[in-house]
């Protein structure tokens, strides 16, 4: 598939909402352990601008992660309100697939969507757009800026979430009554899938107030 040429309608699967970090590992039954499955979603400022991550995946081991790829059907959406309204303002889509033999993921927007809600299109007329070659598990990180300045990144990464998965449990069961001071990090040593964007804060308009989630929406 290449994204630059095909169309395609796409219809909402997984979403994370978020103001500043939201989490998900594994709590949507109907994505649970599939390549559309969101773990985090994190938004925050970065050095030249807003950044946004997407996980996808979540928990993998090494042996996994070596095999672990981003879906072609599936395309990752990070959605913007930049007036208060609660409704997508802007869209950045990041749609995989292959050229040739290499792995890479296509970027659209920020842009005006044309569909909004539960089905999305892919916005090929976007000005603004970017593509980044896949990262491959052990290699050095690789990503590219287009000429508005926006940075990409997508492949996997060490899961960043901390969770002390064995105390919560506890705590659930009545058996804990907090969580230590020093907890233990039950996602040491997994890893996700994930795409990365830095947009200047110029491109996101609005007054500087955002509310943002992330979506993943499968081809129909």
């Amino acid at each position: 598939m290449n994204p630059l040429r095909i169309m395609f309608i796409f219809s909402v699967i997984g979403l994370m909402s978020l103001f500043l970090m939201s989490s998900d590992h594994a709590d949507a039954p109907a994505v649970t352990s599939s390549t559309s499955d969101i773990s985090d979603f994190y938004a925050f400022a970065g050095q030249n601008g807003m950044v946004f991550v997407a996980t996808l995946q979540g928990s993998l081991g090494p042996a996994a992660t070596e095999s672990a790829t981003f879906d072609e059907n599936v395309m990752i959406e990070f959605n913007i309100d930049n007036n208060g309204d609660y409704y997508e303002d802007l869209v950045i889509q990041a749609v995989p697939g292959t050229k040739g033999k290499t792995k890479r993921m296509w970027f659209f927007g920020p842009v005006v969507p044309s569909k909004t809600g539960k089905t999305s299109t892919v916005e090929l007329d976007a000005e603004y757009q970017g593509v980044v070659d896949i990262s491959t598990y052990g290699a050095d990180a690789i990503t590219s800026i287009n000429d508005k300045g926006i940075k990409f990144f997508a492949g996997p990464r060490d899961d960043p979430f901390f969770f002390d998965l064995e105390q919560y449990n506890a705590i659930q069961a009545g058996t804990a009554f907090g969580f230590n001071t020093t907890g233990i990090d039950s996602y040491k040593g997994k890893n996700v899938m994930a795409v990365v964007i830095e947009v200047p804060t110029s491109l996101l308009g609005g007054t500087g107030i955002l509310n943002c989630w992330v979506t993943t929406k499968r081809k129909q």
